[in-house]
């Protein structure tokens, strides 16, 4: 029995007669030689190693071909570069096309480490969730070494990700080190998930209206000397604006498209009463301005219930919402259901 299976045996209560196969999909663009040594020590720890090379000018793929003749390891070439994302959904559709059990997600810059592997793909194997990501703020320890604008802004990100996703329990969303099930894989529109950094965000979004059950991982990262493409700065914008997309387009389908209850009620009533309620005092309050007479009781009231009332609401849908985490996996469904 190999490493591998060994681990996939462990993590299971029974033996396996035909253990899952696992898939390992490595972005390669601008990773210099450290791409040599994580698809070397990842090789144990998967059935097929899938290396994307994203129209790489360094020719990250040539120099795995050139140096690793390992059968497991695969190379693709895009023609052009399509990003982070669209160069990773190149591998999760290979990985389908060869009907792996667990797709993982690595990079190639050498800050993941393969042997963690089994960590991620444990909770997958067990049908316990369908997508395992990695957390780096579970220990103070697990950040050193982290730039400080980078804690910042996934820190931000995090409290974005969480309102736009709808998994409250998660950290770190831009954790690039991930694991997914064959299902889960199957039930999410690979064409519309963003090509780009927002990659990870834009899958736990798509994962949620899925009814996918994700889960975090505390893992560490290593970090040397690697440059990484990554500008806070830049994608502060886009992934604010993506995140904003994806709130409306998650509480429009998982509230109002695929159900209809006593939340969808709440959150409704909630916005129209705070909205009634601000726009009838600010009117009242510029009438007291322009004429000098102090509003009344009454006017004061007429504007302050409704909003009082209102903020209740939408705290109470707020409530709900949290509380409406999917927690059954999908492996659990005799079929797999539809993306969004």
């Amino acid at each position: 029995m190999s490493k591998l299976h060994y681990l996939i045996h462990i993590a299971h209560a029974e033996p396996m007669n035909h253990p899952p196969q696992i898939a390992v999909v490595i972005p390669c663009y601008r990773v210099g030689d450290s791409i040599v040594g994580v698809v070397a020590a990842a090789i144990d720890f998967a059935d097929t190693i899938i290396c994307v090379d994203d129209a790489c000018p360094d020719n990250s793929g040539r120099l795995v071909q050139d140096r690793i003749s390992d059968p497991k390891v695969r190379v693709l070439f895009n023609e052009k570069n399509l990003g982070v994302g669209g160069a990773v959904k190149v591998g999760y559709r290979a990985a389908l096309e060869a009907g792996c059990g667990v797709v993982i997600k690595l990079d190639g810059d050498g800050q993941m480490d393969p042997a963690q592997i089994p960590m991620l793909a444990g909770s997958i194997l067990k049908g316990e969730s369908d997508y395992c990501k990695g957390n780096r703020f579970h220990d103070l320890g697990y950040l050193k070494g982290m730039p400080t604008l980078r804690v910042f802004g996934n820190s931000l990100l995090s409290v974005l990700t969480k309102i736009s996703s709808g998994y409250w329990q998660i950290m770190d969303p831009t954790n690039g080190y991930t694991a997914i099930g064959y299902r889960a894989l199957s039930a999410i529109p690979l064409d519309k998930v963003s090509d780009g950094y927002f990659f990870e965000s834009d899958m736990l979004f798509r994962l949620n209206v899925a009814r996918a059950v994700v889960s975090d991982v505390p893992l560490k990262a290593h970090y040397g000397d690697e440059v990484s493409n990554l500008r806070i700065g830049k994608v502060m914008g886009p992934f604010a604006f993506g995140n904003l997309r994806n709130f409306f387009k998650r509480i429009f389908y998982n509230y109002y498209l695929r159900d209809f209850n006593l939340a969808s009620l709440e959150l409704l009533a909630g916005m129209l009463l705070t909205l009634f309620g601000g726009l009838t005092g600010a009117r009242a309050w510029a009438h007291s301005i322009d004429s000098g007479v102090p509003a009344t009781a009454g006017t004061v009231m007429l504007s302050g219930l409704p909003i009082i009332i209102g903020f209740q609401l939408l705290l109470s849908f707020l409530s709900y919402d949290i509380q409406n985490v999917p927690r059954t996996a999908l492996s659990s469904f005799e079929h797999p259901p539809g993306g969004a």
